[in-house]
């Protein structure tokens, strides 16, 4: 009985020690993958927080992906290129959807500084910025959370196996012109939430050269900046939801399409 259990015993140390292997190399993809990811990724959520939820997310991916992971390479400089290459895939998974955050960021900008608030009611939190893009930053954050996060991301980890390859290396002209289209795509979608506020003001501001022009003793400005400013803030109390509900659809889109989150 002896020398079987030692044998069993041996057996299982064998593949809990692959299984080790294999979990620490899901791991380097998921934890650049958390390190930005859009909830679990922000400034204020503790490195702690962070770290446990990706060992948490590693449990569930690694099991999904063990037939797809390759055995680590025994020499030391293609070990650590392996890893490079998966850390680096994890950084790009997370990236393409911290752009969508950053959409909300520069929508809220645009909109608080076509109505005169830029600069009113400032951010205090870790990422100064105008209150109209801590509002919608924050709803956004809450939205992805409350629909399912956790599950959606699994998913996408799961999937992107599919589309990067472990130990692979990203074709670098491939992910230049991945991240110039993100980028293109990112502004464009601010620019289209923000619109609202930007034609607003500018109609607003061509009826105030308007009366201006037919009134020259009326001071305009004195009329107009509180007027735009109040407008400004029942604009946002109106489209907020819509503006929200359409990011969060575009943010589910490319969740659970990594094929459309990595395509230009």
């Amino acid at each position: 009985m002896t020398p079987d259990l030692f044998s069993d015993l041996n057996l299982l140390l064998a593949q809990v020690r692959a299984w080790a292997v294999d979990s620490a190399l899901v791991f380097a993809r998921i934890g650049a993958f958390f390190a930005i990811l859009p909830a679990f990724g922000e400034r204020v959520v503790p490195a702690r927080v962070r770290l446990f939820a990706a060992l948490a997310m590693t449990l569930i991916v690694a099991p999904a992906v063990a037939a797809r992971v390759p055995a680590i390479p025994g020499e030391p400089v293609a070990a650590t290129l392996f890893i490079g290459a998966e850390t680096l895939i994890g950084l790009t998974l997370a990236i393409g959807l911290r752009l969508m955050v950053m959409v909300l960021q520069m929508a809220g900008t645009m909109a608080a500084q076509s109505t005169s608030l830029a600069q009113a009611f400032g951010g205090t939190m870790a990422d100064p910025q105008p209150a109209f893009s801590q509002v919608l930053v924050m709803a956004g954050l809450a939205a992805i959370v409350a629909t399912g996060l956790p599950q959606t991301m699994a998913a996408l980890l799961v999937l992107s196996y599919d589309i990067f390859p472990a130990g692979a290396w990203p074709n670098p002209s491939a992910l230049a012109e991945w991240g110039t289209g993100r980028v293109a795509h990112a502004f464009a979608l601010a620019f289209t939430l923000a619109a609202p506020f930007v034609i607003g003001s500018g109609l607003y501001n061509l009826a105030l050269g308007a009366i201006n022009k037919a009134m020259p003793q009326l001071l305009v400005a004195f009329v107009g900046a509180p007027a735009l400013a109040l407008g400004g803030l029942l604009l946002m109390l109106i489209a907020a939801p819509l503006m929200v509900s359409v990011w969060l659809s575009i943010f589910n889109d490319l969740s659970a399409a990594p094929d459309l989150m990595v395509q230009p």
